[in-house]
């Protein structure tokens, strides 16, 4: 993976995070899922380890939880 991957399910805490995540490392340097939407990469993320969203995934694998919007298990739903 040779950029991060911001996962967030849309809530107004997830845009928020998602609005500083990109000012932060920059707009070509993560890529935005949001899992609400698109729930084709739930898996992918739990894979990841994301246990909650929002949720940064590093390129070296590490999953940062950035506040907390809500767990995977709510996103499921």
């Amino acid at each position: 993976m040779s950029k991060s991957i911001f996962y967030h399910a849309g809530c107004p805490v997830c845009i928020s995070a998602e609005h500083d995540i990109i000012n932060l490392v920059g707009e070509n340097n993560v890529e935005v899922v949001n899992i609400g939407e698109d729930r084709s990469r739930i898996q992918e993320a739990e894979n990841a380890g994301v246990n909650s969203v929002p949720a940064l995934v590093t390129p070296n694998g590490n999953a940062l939880h950035i506040n907390f919007g809500a767990s995977m298990a709510d996103v499921k739903g």
